[in-house]
């Protein structure tokens, strides 16, 4: 069982992000406007945050935020970009 779940575990490592998709550039960018916008440096983005710092994660910010947790992290904003991809 032990070898299973670390066999699971490399896999799921291995497989590459949603942001590997996205060009280098865009995902510097991306990351640089959201920790502009994440006025209180929690690694996340409020509604209100995303409102006034990127307005196109908040015109989106329920599908991005799919699990209704009142906040998306930059990562939730990646993977969203790299599924439109």
């Amino acid at each position: 069982m032990r070898s299973a779940i670390l066999a699971l575990s490399l896999v799921l490592a291995a497989r590459p992000s949603p942001a590997a998709d996205l060009p280098p550039q865009a995902v510097k960018l991306l990351t640089e406007r959201f920790q502009k916008a994440d006025l209180d440096h929690d690694g996340k983005l409020t509604r209100e945050e995303a409102k006034a710092g990127m307005p196109r994660v908040f015109k989106n910010f329920d599908k991005i935020d799919a699990g209704r947790k009142g906040f998306v992290t930059l990562q939730q904003i990646l993977e969203t970009l790299g599924k439109g991809r």
